[in-house]
């Protein structure tokens, strides 16, 4: 409170600053720069009311992020990648956790979107608090199945990587390491070990597939019908709009929602453009957001991932 000795009006008494203190250092990374930016730069009576109000804040946020009702699971793919530092600066500045599904697919900039270029974006990601699993390291997309229990294979089709738009066959301990690599990439460039999750390049598997995948330890993670957010359709059909509007009318809780970090087809891109105010209109409809490892379906096969 103010008053007191001359020359302390103004101040924050020392409980509050104890307080604030205290919650800034116990704070989640985005809570914890806005309280000690708070407690550094003002002074007097804003000092006071800026520092009471970012506590109100830390709590306010911390009772959300623990009381998820309605959980969603914002998932995104690889692609192109020139929109992914905006999509980091919404999930950043939105304080959303996604998990991404990464292959090496071929980008506007740089060497692919797991090479060297983007190497520090995906550890940035990491140091965030993101999630990752493997999306084959080719972006190889299963057409048939090839072979018969007791010896699978596939045929497929990488949309990358030397045999990009060839069809051919791949047995399953080929195809169970399109997957591992991917994932032993991921784990090399930001030093957090993915989710023993797959998603399959367009969602296309089979039995056999799926199977085959969780024999070496991969369980796949398609999406929900309303969380196909679109972003794949082509513009001239499907505008930014059309599919905002759909996304806040259909998801239910519990829902994956799936979107890429760019689509070379699409004219109009959704991401930054739809990406927030989906984020804030789904907040408002009391929604929350969680990664995969939260995901009861797959919590027996994450169990063991740190």
């Amino acid at each position: 409170q103010e008053g007191g000795a001359p020359g302390q009006r103004g101040q924050i008494a020392p409980r509050r600053v104890d307080l604030a203190a205290r919650a800034a250092l116990s704070a989640a990374p985005p809570v914890k720069g806005m309280l000690l930016s708070a407690l550094r730069a003002t002074h007097g009576r804003r000092r006071n009311a800026i520092v009471l109000i970012a506590v109100s804040a830390f709590f306010t946020s911390a009772t959300a992020q623990n009381d998820c009702k309605k959980p969603l699971y914002l998932t995104f793919d690889t692609g192109h990648m020139e929109v992914a530092p905006l999509v980091a600066e919404v999930l950043k500045r939105q304080q959303v956790h996604v998990t991404f599904f990464a292959a090496n697919e071929r980008t506007k900039e740089g060497d692919g979107s797991l090479g060297d270029h983007w190497a520090p974006w995906w550890r940035a990601r990491a140091a965030e608090g993101h999630e990752f699993a493997s999306h084959t390291w080719n972006h190889t997309y299963w057409r048939a199945d090839a072979g018969n229990a007791q010896h699978p294979a596939f045929r497929v089709r990488p949309s990358a990587g030397p045999r990009e738009g060839q069809s051919f066959v791949m047995s399953a301990a080929e195809y169970c390491e399109e997957i591992t690599h991917a994932a032993d990439r991921l784990k090399a460039i930001t030093g957090k070990t993915p989710l023993p999750l797959f998603r399959a390049p367009g969602g296309k598997t089979s039995a056999q597939l799926i199977a085959s995948a969780k024999a070496c330890g991969y369980a796949h993670v398609g999406w929900s019908p309303a969380g196909f957010l679109g972003d794949e359709l082509p513009s001239e059909t499907a505008s930014n709009a059309v599919l905002l509007n759909k996304a806040l009318r259909d998801v239910r809780s519990g829902d994956i929602l799936l979107a890429h970090l760019g689509i070379w087809s699409r004219k109009d891109a959704w991401a930054p453009a739809v990406l927030e105010p989906l984020i804030e209109g789904l907040k408002q409809r009391g929604f929350c957001f969680r990664t995969l490892r939260d995901h009861p379906d797959y919590a027996a096969a994450v169990v063991q991932v740190r």
